[in-house]
Parts: structure tokens; C-alpha cells; sequence
């Protein structure tokens, strides 16, 4: 029965917008803002970083990071608020609680603070699902008007990141009450992920404006190139004898990150041969290299996989904890406080431990799977097209990733949170089985942590080291 009062979350969670803005006003710029900020600056776009996001920003003049930080912690708390509304109109106090403590926990909020796409598709997306599950948890149909309004909110956060689409489909499809056949879903899927994909550079290039950068090359690029070290492999990967050589000498290839192939000083001379000729060919290239040499390119995803979900890694690997201050810069884009400083200072903190590794929360994910798929209300229909996007998003990285930050996997960490809470009422979750196996996967990590030497601190010696 809904009980009387439902709206204090949203007015919790506005409070709690209005002092998220105060503590971190006028946001964080990372190198990527600074870069984007530049070209909004210049009104001239690439491809590299999302041009979506550079043209929203030049909707509203120079006047630096300040609007789109609103904008992105806007439709963080949005989300939340409406989410922890529903259940409070559906009398899960607790749980209502906990969605907003979700919003609080310093790494998610301290990484909401960068003006970055990670944090832009984050902010979009809970937006969206907090429209939906304001009305999907009631037991009522989203209204037709508010539809358009999730439809422009995913699409944002689809061309916002270039592996959004495969967390931004599956939640659709998940959400998606009718055909109920799932075979039917899965081809419609896929057909809708290829299209996607095809229509991308049609949107990014001839809609948006923006010229290309080669940036589609680079997945390639590392691919390629760590089959060659992996192998001594030439005639398959385009790679002359003496730059694989090169390539080896100098610690090119990285499970971390693909960064040192495209550092001019560094190993960028040893690839010159695959940036020739158009991307197509690079990819038909990569596919011939897999199917000659499949357990290299296995042993170099799965290598990179469990670099970006941070799971048997040393302690203080880079690229986790939120930024505290503004990358430098003359654009006039400034940094935050003094207390902002403190609080990412304490989410630095926390990201190393457990709770702050992609590992567990996509572990959680799966084991929250089945008995999500087993029930029939509607919390566990939200909480299972949430878990259907993590994973996805999570699965994508095995194929599709070159780089290890932590930022990546916001969506999937911040949605498996949500599931869990949705779910919480269910017994059969609460069991040792569950406990156990996180803690297994915790104390892997810790383990490796401690027995492991420090990493390099800091990009350049991360590159050279």
C-alpha cells in the first residue's frame, strides 16, 4: 500500500545538490576538460573527446566549467531523488536511505565533481532511470510526455562515451516490457548495437561537426601491437621486425593502458606502419591476428581486464582516486576549495579499498543476476535491467578498452549499488554463499596489494616505467 509523504527524499536529495555544489563550485577540469573547453573556446571539434559534450558547453558561452558541473550533479542527485522517492512511496524507508547514501559515498560524489564524460553519462543515466523508476516502482506506467525526456537523456549518454551503447541497450532492452521474448531481444540487440555503431560517425562527424582525429585507430593500435610483442609475429600484425623489437625493449605494450603507443617520445615511431592506410583495414588486419594467434590476444585482453577492474593489481595504481584540484591552465577554468580537497582526499582513500575495486561490484553484479531474474515485482525488474547494463558495460572491456581508469566504471559500480538496494528485501541474497565469494575476491586483491611493489606514481613515469 503507498504510503502517505513519499516526496522528502527529493527534497533531501536537493539538499544535498545545493551543498555538493557549494563544496565543489565551480567544478573540477581535468586534462579532457581543459582540452574540450579549449575547443569550445575555439569553436573548432574533434573527435577525440566527445563533441556532444563540447557543443552542450558551447551552449553556454565562456563561461567556463561551472554549467555543465551543475548540470552533471543535477541529474546525479535527480536520479537518486526520484528513485529514493519511489521507495519511500512504497514504504522502504531504509532503502530510500541508502540510495541517497549511495549519492554520498565519497568516491562516486568526488568523481561527479570532474566536468568529464564519465561523469556526464553517469549524470544522464541516473537521470533516466530515476524517471523510469519513479513510476515503474509505484506500479504505473512512465507517462508518454516523460518518455522523449529519457530518450534524449540515454541518447546523450550514448554519444557522450563510446562504450556507453553497450551499457545504454541492455538497460533499454532490460527495461523494454514488451516482446517479452528473449530470444527476440537478444537479435534486436545486436542489431540495434551494430547500428549504433555504424551511425556514429555520422552523427559525430557530419552532425556534430567535429573532424576526425584518428582516435578510432587506437584499440587497434594496442591490439596489434601486443600480439606482435606476444608472438614476434610481422606478416600478421604489419609490424616490421625491428619495431617489434623496439616495441619490446622499451616496454611499449602495458596491460594498464595503451598511452605509451602514442607517446611521440616514446614507442609512437615503432607503430608509424599501422597508421597508414584507412581504420577498416587496421581492423580486418587486428581480426586476421586473433584468429592466427587467439591465445595472445587472450592472454593480452584478460591481462588488461583485470588491470582496468583493478582486481590482482598493486596498491596506489593510478588513475583511481578523484582529481582534488583543476588541471593547470590559462582558460580561465579554476578549481575548487580548500574542503573539497579534504573530502577527495578521503575518497582517494577509500577507492583503495575494497568497495572502491570494479572487481567487486561486478561480482556482486553477477550474483544478484539470478535471483533478480527470478523475481517478478518491480523493484527487481528495475534492479535487473540495472545489472543488465553493469554487466554489459563490464563484459564490453574484455574487447573494448585501453585504458584502466577507474572512471570508466562508474555506471556499472553506481547501478549494482542500486540493484543491491532494490533487491534488498529478497532472502535468498543474504546467504554465506555471497559473502563468501566477495570475500574471496577481496582478499585476492588485498593480498596482491600487499605482496606487490608500488607502482610508478604518476603518467610520465607510468608511460617511461
Amino acid at each position: 500500500m503507498m504510503r502517505a509523504r513519499p516526496r522528502w527524499p527529493v527534497a533531501a536529495a536537493g539538499v544535498l545538490f545545493l551543498a555538493s555544489l557549494a563544496l565543489f563550485w565551480p567544478g573540477i577540469a581535468m586534462y579532457d576538460s581543459v582540452v574540450q573547453y579549449g575547443q569550445v573556446l575555439a569553436g573548432a571539434y574533434d573527435d577525440w573527446h566527445p563533441p556532444a559534450m563540447a557543443r552542450l558547453w558551447a551552449l553556454f558561452g565562456p563561461t567556463g566549467a561551472a554549467p555543465l558541473f551543475a548540470l552533471q550533479m543535477g541529474s546525479y542527485w535527480l536520479g537518486l531523488g526520484l528513485i529514493a522517492a519511489a521507495l519511500a512511496a512504497a514504504g522502504r524507508r531504509g532503502a530510500a536511505f541508502a540510495v541517497l547514501a549511495i549519492g554520498l559515498w565519497p568516491p562516486f560524489l568526488g568523481w561527479q565533481a570532474a566536468v568529464l564524460k564519465d561523469a556526464q553519462m553517469l549524470g544522464a543515466m541516473l537521470a533516466a532511470v530515476g524517471l523510469v523508476g519513479w513510476w515503474r516502482l509505484r506500479a504505473r506506467p512512465v507517462p508518454w510526455p516523460v518518455v522523449p525526456v529519457v530518450v534524449v537523456l540515454l541518447g546523450y549518454a550514448v554519444l557522450v562515451r563510446a562504450n556507453a551503447l553497450f551499457a545504454v541497450l541492455p538497460l533499454c532492452f532490460a527495461l523494454w516490457r514488451r516482446p517479452s521474448d528473449l530470444r527476440w531481444r537478444a537479435v534486436a540487440l545486436v542489431v540495434a548495437t551494430l547500428a549504433v555503431l555504424a551511425a556514429m560517425p555520422f552523427v559525430n562527424h557530419r552532425l556534430l561537426g567535429a573532424s576526425p582525429s584518428g582516435v578510432e585507430r587506437t584499440q587497434a593500435l594496442y591490439d596489434l601491437s601486443a600480439i606482435a610483442v606476444r608472438t614476434g609475429d610481422g606478416a600478421a600484425t604489419g609490424l616490421a621486425p625491428d619495431a617489434i623489437a623496439g616495441l619490446r625493449a622499451h616496454g611499449c605494450v602495458k596491460p594498464f593502458f595503451w598511452d605509451p603507443l602514442g607517446d611521440a617520445d616514446h614507442c609512437e615511431p615503432y607503430v608509424e606502419a599501422l597508421h597508414v592506410g584507412p581504420p577498416g583495414a587496421l581492423y580486418v588486419r587486428l581480426a586476421g591476428a586473433i584468429l592466427r594467434h587467439p591465445l595472445a590476444y587472450a592472454a593480452h585482453r584478460l591481462a588488461h581486464w583485470n588491470s582496468t577492474e583493478r582486481w590482482i593489481v598493486p596498491a596506489r595504481l593510478m588513475g583511481a582516486g578523484p582529481p582534488n584540484h583543476s588541471e593547470a591552465n590559462t582558460l580561465g577554468l579554476a578549481g575548487p576549495g580548500w574542503l573539497a580537497v579534504m573530502w577527495q582526499r578521503l575518497a582517494d582513500w577509500l577507492i583503495e579499498t575494497p568497495p572502491g575495486w570494479p572487481i567487486l561490484w561486478t561480482m556482486l553484479a553477477l550474483l544478484l543476476l539470478p535471483g533478480a531474474w527470478r523475481r517478478m515485482d518491480a523493484g527487481a525488474r528495475l534492479a535487473l535491467a540495472l545489472l543488465a547494463s553493469a554487466l554489459a558495460l563490464e563484459a564490453s572491456f574484455l574487447v573494448l578498452s585501453i585504458a584502466s581508469d577507474l572512471r570508466y566504471h562508474l555506471w556499472p559500480m553506481v547501478a549494482t549499488a542500486l540493484a543491491a538496494v532494490l533487491l534488498a528485501q529478497a532472502r535468498w541474497w543474504r546467504g554465506r554463499g555471497l559473502a563468501i565469494v566477495l570475500a574471496a575476491v577481496a582478499l585476492a586483491g588485498g593480498v596482491t596489494r600487499l605482496a606487490l611493489p608500488l607502482p610508478p606514481q604518476g603518467y610520465q613515469a607510468m608511460v617511461a616505467g
